[in-house]
């Protein structure tokens, strides 16, 4: 089946938080503003940034909130290699095992991360009806193929599928790059 068509948005570097991270970074009880809604149900951008210290260099990042239940920092790989970062694993959100840490620094203090330092794996988020609709399945993986004079496929590309969810496909701003996609509302054909 393919006709399949699904907005893509660029990512772009940022981090997501702990409670307790924020409560070090920024001061106990420090609540995040909200500078933009994103497109997932309840995922927002804040106008707040952490120093990410990197083994070469360091960089401000954004911060997504709400708060996780885990620390997270996410780079592309251009990010990953300027920053001094060997060898960063492409992953799933969440999936941090064995990733390299990192120290990060707020306006009210530091903390040292032992882990969280990925490369988000290309995915699409799906609500249920969509996947059932589309016929995939979470985890599933796909592809997807984008036009215009860089056309390309992104092979390997992960169908999450959660009730809390809006249909969209997430890359970093090197797959965005690499496949000069651009304008209000870019789109891709998934293949499957």
């Amino acid at each position: 089946m393919s006709g399949i068509n699904v907005v893509i948005e660029g990512s772009g570097k940022h981090c997501h938080l702990m409670r307790e991270t924020v409560d070090v970074l920024f001061g106990k009880g420090f609540e995040f503003e909200i500078k933009k809604m994103l497109t997932q149900p309840g995922q927002f951008a804040t106008p707040h940034k952490v120093t990410v210290v990197g083994p070469r260099r360091s960089v401000d990042i954004s911060i997504i909130g709400p708060c996780r239940k885990a620390d997270q920092v996410e780079l592309s790989l251009t990010d990953a290699t300027a920053l001094g970062f060997g060898d960063v694993p492409i992953r799933e959100s969440g999936d941090l095992k064995g990733s390299p840490g990192c120290k990060l620094i707020g306006p009210a203090g530091e903390i040292e991360i032992s882990e969280g330092v990925i490369i988000a794996k290309r995915h699409v988020h799906l609500t249920p009806e969509d996947a059932a609709k589309f016929g995939l399945s979470d985890k599933q993986i796909i592809k997807v193929r984008v036009g215009g004079e860089r056309a390309l496929v992104f092979d390997e590309v992960v169908a999450r599928v959660h009730a809390e969810y809006a249909t969209f496909m997430h890359i970093d701003y090197d797959e965005l790059n690499a496949a000069a996609i651009s304008g209000p509302e870019p789109t891709g054909e998934i293949l499957l």
